[in-house]
């Protein structure tokens, strides 16, 4: 699993006018190729009539599922400048689809590369993209006369608390990135003068928006 990677936030569309075409770009994380063409398969039934439905696809931690498609506009116009806007902004697990409106207006070769490029880039910041980095959910468990210090400084830290179970003692549930939890467990233990358990849990990956 990565350490750490950037996707975009479910799903959302964005649109823009170019030389009186509309460009729609319909932006989603998919997780597999199926998920993705079903995708592209639902936009192009929503969109039946338009002129044009291109898409692009990067899916896998090593981006090893890629595919771009032009629909019928002039080869390697519109999917490819799709998928190298993915590329670019280091995403994955994301597919795009674009919906072109003819508007009676020819753009050219460099200037359809340019549209679907510009379509794509504004539909990704529209929708927003997200890092979602590994982490491992350690169980931190004090008795209650720790709870205030514990939770002020964990507040204060970069770990983020998942939960805070009141019980016959207090359990904190905290995010900590992979790297980071033998040190965390050091800096409890010292916290608390020894008087704590931890345990490991789950290991998840936790988002956080970036833009």
């Amino acid at each position: 699993m990565l350490s750490h990677y950037y996707t975009v936030k479910e799903y959302g569309e964005h649109e823009i006018i170019i030389q009186k075409s509309r460009f729609i770009a319909h932006v989603k994380r998919v997780e597999t190729e199926a998920a993705a063409q079903e995708f592209i398969q639902e936009i192009k039934k929503k969109h039946w009539n338009a002129t044009h439905n291109c898409s692009a696809y990067l899916i896998g931690e090593h981006d090893q599922i890629q595919k771009a498609n032009d629909d019928g506009e002039p080869s390697g116009t519109a999917g490819v400048p799709i998928l190298e806007v993915l590329k670019k902004r280091n995403l994955k697990d994301t597919v795009v689809v674009v919906t072109r409106y003819f508007g009676g207006i020819k753009l050219g070769a460099g200037g359809l590369i340019r549209a679907y490029g510009k379509s794509t880039s504004e539909g990704l910041d529209a929708v927003g993209i997200v890092e979602r980095k590994l982490t491992q959910v350690v169980h931190v468990k004090i008795d209650y006369t720790w709870l205030g210090k514990i939770e002020k400084e964990l507040r204060a830290s970069e770990h983020k608390i998942k939960e805070i179970l009141y019980l016959d003692t207090v359990e904190i549930e905290t995010f900590v990135n992979n790297h980071l939890v033998e040190s965390f467990r050091d800096w409890m233990i010292e916290l608390t003068n020894g008087q704590c358990t931890l345990h490991q849990g789950e290991t998840v990956y936790l988002e956080e928006s970036i833009s």
